[in-house]
C-alpha cells in the first residue's frame, strides 16, 4: 500500500474517531454511528492491504 493511501486511511479513521468522542456528550446515536464508520474504514483499509499484498505476491 502506498504511502499516500495509508495516510489517507489513518487521518479519515482519527478524524471519525475525534467525530465519536466530541458527539459522546451530545448525542449517543450519532457517536455510534461515527464510530461504526471509523470501524468501517479501519476494517477496509486492512483488507485493502492485504489484497495488494496478496496481488503483488501472485505477480512475483
Amino acid at each position: 500500500m502506498s504511502k499516500s493511501l495509508s495516510l489517507f486511511f489513518a487521518c479519515t479513521s482519527v478524524a471519525f474517531m475525534l467525530a465519536t468522542g466530541f458527539t459522546i456528550s451530545e448525542n449517543g446515536w450519532l457517536a455510534a454511528l461515527f464510530g461504526l464508520i471509523a470501524l468501517a474504514i479501519i476494517g477496509y483499509g486492512f483488507s485493502l492491504k492485504a489484497r495488494m499484498r496478496r496481488s503483488r505476491a501472485t505477480k512475483d
